[in-house]
């Protein structure tokens, strides 16, 4: 909706309910039709599932990808509990990255 309001970029919402099995079709005509990708969510960086959803994209979608796949995760750091909305991602974070995607495209 920030994107939609400050930018006017649409963007697709897909958010998986599981990740084991996650719905790798959805994600893939998701990339497909609109040649981006971007992964968010609370794992650190290194390690997290994004990792996995990444790879899979690149290897099923690279002809289709206009913009390398960004990532929105956590610190790859112990993070005390009392910073945790620096940690999260939220919008402000999410928004940056919608952003930078449109603005890097191939």
């Amino acid at each position: 909706e920030l994107a939609q309001e400050r930018d006017g970029i649409s963007c697709e919402i897909v958010d998986l309910r599981t990740l084991s099995p996650w719905d790798e079709d959805l994600v893939m005509k998701s990339v497909e039709k609109t040649g981006r990708c971007i992964i968010s969510h609370e794992a650190p960086l290194q390690g997290g599932f994004g990792a996995e959803i990444a790879s899979t994209i690149q290897e099923k979608c690279f002809f289709h990808l206009q913009a390398p796949i960004a990532r929105i995760c956590g610190y790859d750091t112990p993070f005390p509990l009392a910073f945790e909305k620096l940690y999260v991602p939220d919008r402000w974070k999410n928004y940056d990255a919608i952003v930078r995607t449109v603005e890097q495209s191939c």
